[in-house]
């Protein structure tokens, strides 16, 4: 059954109908409907909703409720975004999955509160000190904001790392009919196979993940930010810090093609290619339909999951089809350019960007000009 909702409220209630637990949170222009509808939402289903004194306060209450078993999130835009990047990494090292949402606005600092921007994209990759594994879903339209908020919510769990969900002003506030899916749940945290005094919180039983139950299920285990071995408690053994990180990077690089989801529009025998995210790649798509029904040769490709980022599909694509150029519509100054140029490395194709920071979407003449005559 389809229903009409905003962008925002279709975010809240893909996280209600996944299992979430816990919401805490901070309000802030584009984001504040998402707060608001949870406050309404997750009471009713047995959750809680707790209003903190900042960006700071929301995300460490989150990862505290996600340590104690509460399936948890917060939401915000790239001012709260900024504070909240020690927590991430926090949330990363000490592997506590916590789902953020992102709903970009034009910066730098306060920037245009109410406004559209596409510039947190590195930010959210690498916005934390420390490599670190982080999962980054970019939806492109209200459907898709609900489907990647459960997308990050059940990664955030199933690999226990932080998962960002960048959508944007335009994403948020727009309101669309929508055919929303089965819903897809929060996996349950699971208990661990071994009697607790054998019990090592930190020692990985598939390789890459490591089963950390929830409090009160018998079992203890230390949570530190610190580099730590097996048993939790922090060390500096070159070994123990070596396979720990090694350990950490691995959980998102061994699940690359589970993860990595994107889009593929009219690629057959296209000769120029279009690269783009969010709302511009929704405004990029109808471009490139425009163009076609007037024969020119163009087609696009839109990543849903912008980390990790899908550098071989993109290598594969452009290897088969040997494009004249790539054309990469953003509302920043060329954030998605620089991965785009980093996965084609070696090869010759000029990768062409098309930018605006005023706050609007970038016009459609702006992006067919770059795509016929840049």
């Amino acid at each position: 059954m389809s229903k009409i909702l905003m962008g925002d409220i279709a975010c809240a209630l893909a996280a209600v109908d996944a299992g979430l637990k816990f919401y805490a949170g901070y309000p802030i222009t584009p984001s504040s409907e998402i707060a608001e509808a949870l406050s309404e939402l997750l009471p009713k289903h047995k959750g809680i909703y707790l209003q903190m004194e900042d960006e700071i306060g929301s995300i460490m209450a989150a990862i505290g409720a996600s340590y104690a078993g509460y399936p948890s999130m917060t939401a915000t835009s790239g001012p709260g975004f900024s504070l909240m990047q020690e927590a991430i990494g926090y949330a990363a090292m000490a592997e506590i999955p916590v789902t953020i949402i992102d709903v970009m606005r034009a910066g730098p600092a306060t920037g245009l509160a109410t406004q559209i921007g596409e510039g947190d994209l590195m930010q959210a990759i690498w916005g934390t000190h420390g490599d670190h594994p982080v999962l980054v879903f970019s939806p492109g339209n209200v459907r898709e904001f609900y489907i990647y908020t459960q997308k990050a919510l059940f990664w955030a769990e199933k690999l226990r790392v932080p998962a960002v969900v960048l959508a944007d002003e335009v994403i948020g506030h727009m309101k669309e009919n929508v055919e929303l899916p089965e819903p897809i749940k929060i996996p349950e945290r699971r208990i661990p196979d071994v009697k607790p005094e054998q019990y090592l919180p930190y020692a990985a039983v598939d390789g890459d993940v490591v089963p950390l139950p929830p409090l009160g299920s018998g079992y203890l285990w230390h949570m530190t930010g610190s580099a730590h071995g097996e048993d939790g408690f922090p060390t500096i053994r070159p070994d123990r810090v070596k396979a720990l990180l090694d350990r950490l990077i691995s959980k998102t690089v061994k699940h690359h093609n589970e993860l990595v989801e994107y889009e593929a529009y009219m690629l057959d025998d296209a000769e120029v290619l279009v690269v783009s995210f969010a709302s511009m790649g929704r405004v990029s798509k109808g471009v490139v339909k425009e163009l076609r029904d007037r024969g020119v040769k163009v087609g696009l490709l839109t990543p849903l999951t912008m980390w990790p980022f899908f550098a071989p599909e993109l290598r594969a694509v452009v290897d088969k089809l040997n494009p004249k150029k790539i054309v990469v519509p953003e509302i920043n100054y060329g954030q998605l350019r620089i991965l785009v140029e980093w996965a084609l490395r070696g090869t010759s194709v000029p990768v062409i960007g098309v930018n605006l920071v005023n706050g609007d979407l970038i016009p459609p003449e702006m992006i067919e000009e770059a795509i016929l005559h840049g």
